[in-house]
């Protein structure tokens, strides 16, 4: 048995936040029907470049490496088409989640939105992925994860003083504030559908997901009146032991010995017992600083990982994306799983995150062909092979 046994959802998303959050609630069981558009009917995306770009790989191989798309279905539907609105209107008499990422009021428009699936079915859970959420002056302003974060405060905080803010990768408000917090807010809503027997509308934006990330600094801003500047906090690289040294060989360690218990043996192992009492002493870190990257040049980054981790100190060699998955313990926790494609052959994916004792998730699937279910969809539904052949005719659905 897998945890979301029995979950249907209707994903309409395009970009990374949508699919991801699905990704998630399909690795633990959830039906999930991805709602694309026919090969050649978004106008948007009529250039080869931004097909590319905004649209989701339909290579062979592509798709078998594709974790987004994974345990997932796909059907072709043309939304702009009356006939493909009502095979979807239909799909949501029995489905629990529509989950779409378009711009605010696109759903209206296409006659798909959340005031008129709750009309067909009223369990309905219906979340709406964007970037500054429905409402707010900001609502109909485009953008992606570097001005979600920008707005959200999180960029301000990273890199270091007098430099240009360091850009992430796309994960803090895509991945975490985006597509992990949309599919908690789904959860949430069907538990609460449990108890109160209907469902509701989950507005989930981007950039209220970042903000929401940063409780525990907003926590101490709001305290304090002091906020958090690049390379200058507690947890942002401007004390010694919570911090980042170069090795030997060019590579890089984390150190993140907050606790005196932790930073006691930190300094017994680097020869300076005498640091000890002066941990939180501002006035010492610029000594510590100097001694701790002098020393840390002395070894490479593996050998003080090694040496380093025997002495019960947060320790963690900076890995570099291509070394992760070779690392012991991402192994030991399955974070890399391996399957077979009938024609790519073996292909590895990314593990599973939540880890159940009892119903545990699992990659049963990779990625489908845009439409690739599409009969199989609309027979389940009761339309004949006759209507199916009208409806691509159409050009409804494909």
């Amino acid at each position: 048995m897998l945890a979301l046994e029995g979950i249907r959802v209707l994903d309409l998303s395009r970009l990374a936040p949508g699919p991801y959050c699905s990704m998630l609630l399909a690795d633990l069981g959830a039906d999930v029907l991805l709602v694309e558009e026919p090969a050649g009917t978004g106008s948007r995306l009529a250039g080869q470049a931004a097909r590319r770009l905004l649209e989701r790989d339909v290579s062979e191989r592509a798709m078998a490496f594709n974790a987004l798309s994974r345990n997932k279905r796909s059907i072709a539907l043309n939304l702009k088409n009356e006939a493909a609105r009502q095979v979807f209107c239909k799909l949501a008499e029995t489905a629990d989640v529509v989950l779409e990422g378009f711009r605010p009021g696109v759903v209206k428009r296409l006659v798909v939105d959340y005031d008129t699936l709750s009309q067909i079915n009223p369990r309905l859970v219906y979340c709406s992925l964007s970037g500054y959420g429905q409402s707010g002056p900001y609502a109909n302003l485009v953008g992606h994860d570097i001005n979600y974060i920008s707005i959200g405060g999180a960029l301000g905080m990273i890199g270091w003083p007098g430099t240009p803010p360091a850009i992430p990768m796309n994960v803090i408000a895509d991945f975490a504030g985006g597509g992990l917090y949309a599919a908690f807010a789904i959860l949430a809503a069907i538990i609460a559908r449990e108890r109160t027997g209907r469902g509701q509308y989950v507005d989930m934006a981007m950039t209220d997901g970042v903000i929401s990330l940063l409780a525990g600094a907003v926590s101490q801003y709001f305290a304090s009146g002091a906020a958090p500047r690049p390379g200058q906090s507690l947890l942002n690289g401007a004390v010694p032991f919570y911090c980042v040294y170069e090795t030997r060989d060019g590579q890089w360690l984390s150190i993140g010995c907050l606790e005196p218990w932790f930073w006691e043996p930190l300094c017994r192992a680097l020869g300076r017992e005498d640091f000890i009492p002066y941990q939180m002493n501002a006035d010492k870190h610029p000594e510590m600083f100097d001694y701790f990257r002098q020393k840390f040049k002395t070894r490479t980054r593996d050998e003080w990982f090694e040496y380093l981790r025997q002495f019960d100190i947060c320790v963690g060699p900076v890995y570099s994306l291509e070394e992760v998955f070779n690392d012991p313990q991402v192994r030991a926790r399955d974070m890399v799983v391996e399957l077979e494609h009938p024609t790519v052959g073996k292909v590895q994916q990314v593990g599973i995150g939540a880890k159940l004792s009892q119903t545990p998730g699992s990659v049963r699937s990779l990625a489908p062909r845009r439409g690739q279910h599409t009969e199989e969809v609309l027979l389940d539904l009761g339309y004949s092979r006759q209507q199916i052949a009208e409806l691509r005719a159409k050009e409804a659905a494909g």
